[in-house]
C-alpha cells in the first residue's frame, strides 16, 4: 500500500546503515535532489550508490558522498569536470568504485527489477572490465555475463502521482527513474504534483504503482530551483 510522506525527511527515513541505494538522474536531469539531502541528513552511512555519474559540484548525490556516507559507487561515469569530491574521496581510498558501461548499467538494472539473472553482452568483451567475468562465444565472437543491479532502496524523482503511486516523468528526467523503481526492494519517489486517482491518463503512465511504495510531495524550486529536464 502506497505511504504518502509528509516530508523529504519522513519518505527517507526506514533507509538503514550498509543499504544499497539506487539513485535516478543522468547528471542533475531527473536526479532526486531533495531525497539525496534528506538521506544525508538522516545520516544512514555505509552505503552503495547506484548511479550514472559520480556527482556533480557540490549538491545532491556529491554532498553525500562529502558527508562521508558513501562507501562504495557503482557508475558509468565517475569523472567530470566537477566531480572534485569524488575524485579527492577516491584518490584518498575513502571509497570503492565500480565503473559499469552506461548500457551495461542500464541493462543490469532493468534485469534486476524483470527476475533475469543474467545476460551476455558484446560491451567490454577483450577489455579490464570483462576481468574476471565469465564470458561465451556466439556466432564467433565473445560475449560476457553481467548480472543483475537490485537495490534495497530507490530514490526516484518523477513529475506526477496519483493517490496510488502511478508515476508521469518530465522529459528526459525519465531516464534511470523507471527502471530503478522496479529493481529496488523499496522505491521512494519525490513529485511535483500529487493528483488524484483516476487523473492520469492511463496511455502516459510510465511506472505502474506496484512498484511504488512512497511518494512524497517536494517543491523544487524552492529549494534547488526547477531542475532541467
Amino acid at each position: 500500500m502506497l505511504k504518502i510522506a509528509q516530508s523529504a525527511d519522513e519518505a527517507v527515513s526506514a533507509i538503514t546503515e550498509g543499504s544499497t541505494v539506487l539513485i535516478g538522474g543522468f547528471g542533475t536531469a531527473g536526479q532526486p535532489i531533495e531525497l539525496i539531502d534528506a538521506l544525508r541528513r538522516h545520516g544512514a552511512g555505509n552505503l552503495t550508490v547506484v548511479n550514472n555519474n559520480a556527482g556533480n559540484g557540490d549538491v545532491g548525490l556529491a554532498a553525500l558522498l562529502g558527508a562521508g556516507l558513501v562507501s562504495r559507487i557503482i557508475c558509468s561515469f565517475p569523472r567530470q569536470v566537477d566531480s572534485y569530491i569524488f575524485d579527492d574521496l577516491y584518490r584518498s581510498g575513502k571509497i570503492e568504485l565500480e565503473v559499469v558501461p552506461q548500457g551495461t548499467l542500464a541493462e543490469r538494472i532493468r534485469a534486476g527489477g524483470a527476475g533475469i539473472a543474467g545476460f551476455y553482452t558484446r560491451t567490454s568483451a577483450g577489455t579490464p572490465l570483462a576481468i574476471g567475468k565469465e564470458s561465451r562465444i556466439f556466432d564467433g565472437k565473445e560475449y560476457v555475463l553481467e548480472l543483475p543491479i537490485r537495490g534495497d532502496f530507490a530514490l526516484v524523482k518523477a513529475h506526477i502521482s496519483d493517490g496510488m503511486g502511478n508515476l508521469v516523468y518530465r522529459k528526459t528526467a525519465r531516464n534511470f527513474g523507471p527502471i530503478m523503481a522496479a529493481a529496488a526492494n523499496a522505491s521512494i519517489v519525490q513529485v511535483s504534483e500529487i493528483v488524484e486517482t483516476g487523473a492520469l491518463d492511463p496511455e502516459v503512465i510510465v511506472t505502474p504503482c506496484i512498484y511504488v511504495d512512497t511518494v512524497v510531495q517536494v517543491d523544487a524550486d524552492a529549494t534547488h530551483g526547477k531542475a532541467t529536464a
